[in-house]
């Protein structure tokens, strides 16, 4: 099988010939910058450019020769831009190690060492404290109330850090030709890898929420003021499924999954009731993948972060092909109950090895075994591609990190 078989074969809930891998292929299933270095230096690696595509997350594009080495079944098309060397400038990482910036963010180093990213009008819209290695929002559009109209939604939006850092293809959709130079980098990507495509388009509802209004704000409205919720989110659709038009037009019978976002769900339960999710957001989930579906060939992934067992059913039902980053280690995601209650129906996307207590925690020998019993019960009928839970923290150690990849390798 090629790579690309592999991934879809699992995602059509039949046994490919191994394990299918992702290592970056989404903002949410790859490795920090700081990581990263420290596996390369463990390598004895030299050459080649740890190039931050999330400037949020700090996260990077793997190289060609580590995506080989490690058996990468999937790779994000953000990589056809940004190609150039010069598109790109050294900065020096929270542990002295070199990384690389996009040459569009220069965020400002303040005199106690924090970094702020202050926006074209003047407003601080993020944050990276001094020894940080994320930068935080500082800026919330809504934050004192919902506005009487929605006509300067966009230009809000846009203050945002998620969308005013957003990471390739994104960062040049603004350009006159942008989905012409989408198609045409896609159709050169897929003509020299076999590897599957991914596009994440974001396409959040309650994360919006709580980017516009805050967290707090906006989880109290979701029951003292559903009225305004669902106003906003009928705006944010609007504008989700213009995007999703001009991205099946342009990449729709090339690409092969298209990523979707919205995270539900806490370490402890979800933000909200099941109820509440399927009154206000459930409806228009089935709407974006109804429209993928029916415009495109690509498969739809959702990453939801959490505990969010209670849905799992709800979001079977709105269509989703694949969930991830399948946190096991939050309330109710037991991997042997969410497999044998969900496996024929979703593909799981994650859950090879928990990255907050085992992967930067654990002995060699321990993420090994660990990561052999995720895939013991994982893999059995397709449905399932291997990638760790969310991205690779910076305290991570290589030498876990290989032993994570010896185990996925030995079950191959």
């Amino acid at each position: 099988m090629t790579s690309r078989e592999r991934i879809l074969t699992s995602i059509g809930h039949k046994q490919p010939d191994y394990v299918p891998l992702d290592l970056g292929g989404t903002p949410s299933s790859g490795i920090s910058a700081i990581a990263y270095n420290k596996l390369k230096r463990h390598l004895n690696l030299t050459g080649g450019h740890t190039r931050i595509f999330d400037v949020v997350q700090q996260v990077v594009q793997p190289e060609e020769n580590i995506m080989d080495m490690f058996g990468v079944d999937v790779i994000d098309i953000g990589r056809a831009f940004n190609e150039k060397d010069s598109d790109w400038y050294d900065i020096t990482l929270a542990d002295g190690s070199v990384g690389q910036y996009p040459k569009w963010f220069h965020p400002q180093k303040q005199e106690n060492g924090d970094y702020l990213v202050i926006d074209g009008e003047g407003t601080a819209i993020a944050k990276m404290p001094v020894g940080a290695t994320f930068f935080d929002q500082t800026y919330f559009p809504y934050c004192e109330d919902y506005p009487d109209d929605y006509r300067d939604l966009d230009h809000q939006m846009g203050k945002v850090l998620w969308s005013a850092l957003v990471h390739s293809p994104w960062d040049h959709a603004t350009e006159p030709d942008f989905y012409s130079q989408l198609r045409e980098r896609t159709l050169k990507m897929r003509e020299t890898t076999d590897r599957a495509l991914m596009i994440t388009c974001g396409c959040n509802l309650f994360e919006w929420g709580t980017f516009l209004r805050r967290m707090d704000n906006f989880l109290m409205d979701t029951y003292a003021d559903p009225e305004n919720v669902e106003i906003l989110v009928g705006e944010l659709m609007e504008r989700h499924l213009a995007t999703l038009e001009k991205v099946c037009e342009s990449v729709g019978d090339i690409v092969d999954i298209l990523r979707f976002g919205d995270d539900l769900g806490m370490d402890t339960g979800m933000f909200m009731s099941q109820e509440k999710y399927q009154t206000l957001f459930k409806p228009h989930h089935k709407k974006l993948n109804e429209y993928v579906h029916k415009h495109s060939n690509m498969k739809t992934f959702l990453h939801s972060c959490g505990s969010i067992y209670p849905i799992m059913g709800d979001l079977i039902d709105a269509g989703y092909d694949v969930i991830n980053p399948v946190q096991t280690t939050a309330y109710q995601m037991d991997p042997q109950v969410l497999k044998r209650e969900f496996g024929r129906d979703i593909t799981f996307w994650g859950g090879g090895c928990n990255t907050r207590f085992v992967l930067n925690r654990s002995t060699p020998e321990e993420v090994y075994d660990y990561t052999r019993r995720m895939i013991d019960i994982f893999y059995q009928d397709g449905g399932f591609v291997f990638n760790q839970e969310h991205n690779i923290v910076p305290d991570v150690p290589p030498e876990n990190l290989l032993a994570m990849y010896r185990a996925v390798a030995d079950a191959r």
